[in-house]
């Protein structure tokens, strides 16, 4: 019956942990209905975004003075990289996934790369690397803003406007549906409005012409519209980016939780056959030694009786 027990402790054990894999399955899902309902609520703001973006970016008055957010340095020498992690785990390989990405997007640059982290998980996994970080942002709230954002994006503008980084990159998870989570490694600066598929948050635009249909004009002017514009563009890059990758993470913990618990009750149902058989065989090995103590005595009666006086 030892055996038996520790079976039995291993079922309760398994059992627990399938509960509590099941719950935090179930908190999942309803978070990763709200991240992706954000998600597909910013997209198409995003691309009205870029509308006005390239109708500015190609006025004539723009292009003589241009802006230094989208200004291309004629010799890279230095890249940023503002990569997007969670804080927590159980969520299967999707920050190591992240991380990885990052990793070969920096050597296959072949640059040196100074990092913004957000999310623990990331910060801790390219430090372990050796990559430099300049910048980290744990513990975003749950239902973060643009304010929340703007910190992460003003450290990216400001490091490439003083010369620090030539380009920076948005690493992401970018959000294809529940079951499907894609890393991407974008450009978010400078902001190239004619090469839009390489820009970060690119793939959602569709229909946008780098070619302005007709001069407007503007007031006070497209440069000072720019000036203000492109700030906000790049904030809004970053909150769509961090709103797919919280979208992705949710959906991963989902994924991996809801295998963890199919693992569980699987387990459960072959411990809980070993424990019946162990149990059949304990049983049946306690009915063999009641046989044989009930024919020993049989046994050691009918030898009374033959070797008693008198028989």
């Amino acid at each position: 019956m030892v055996i038996a027990r520790e079976i039995q402790r291993r079922i309760s054990s398994v059992g627990n942990i399938g509960q509590v894999t099941g719950a935090i399955e179930a908190v999942s899902a309803s978070k990763v209905r709200q991240a992706q309902a954000k998600v597909l609520a910013t997209r198409p703001y995003a691309q009205k975004s870029w509308q006005v973006l390239t109708h500015l970016a190609s006025q004539t008055a723009a292009e003589a003075q241009l802006h230094p957010l989208l200004t291309r340095q004629p010799q890279v020498e230095t890249i940023g990289i503002v990569l997007l992690t969670s804080d927590r785990g159980l969520c299967g390989a999707f920050n190591y996934n992240m991380a990885r990405a990052a990793m070969d997007f920096i050597e296959s640059r072949g640059k040196p790369a100074k990092l913004i982290t957000v999310g623990r998980k990331g910060r801790d996994l390219m430090w372990r690397a050796g990559y430099q970080i300049v910048a980290e942002f744990p513990s975003l709230p749950d239902s973060f803003s643009v304010l929340d954002i703007t910190p992460i994006a003003r450290t990216a503008i400001e490091d490439f406007l003083r010369g620090v980084v030539d380009e920076v990159y948005l690493a992401y998870m970018d959000f294809i549906n529940t079951l499907e989570q894609r890393p991407a490694v974008k450009r978010l600066l400078p902001i190239q409005p004619e090469d839009i598929e390489t820009q970060a948050m690119g793939e959602y635009v569709e229909g946008v012409s780098t070619v302005a249909r007709a001069e407007y004009l503007y007031e006070p002017s497209p440069h000072v519209i720019l000036d203000a514009l492109l700030s906000r563009f790049t904030e809004l890059q970053v909150y769509q980016a961090v709103l797919e990758s919280l979208a992705s993470e949710h959906s991963a913990r989902r994924n991996a939780m809801r295998n963890a618990t199919e693992n569980a009750d699987a387990l459960v149902d072959d411990l809980t056959l070993s424990y019946n058989k162990a149990r059949q065989q304990s049983i049946t090995s306690e009915i063999l030694n009641i046989s044989a103590g009930s024919e020993a005595l049989v046994n050691a009666a009918r030898t009374d009786r033959l070797g008693s006086p008198g028989t």
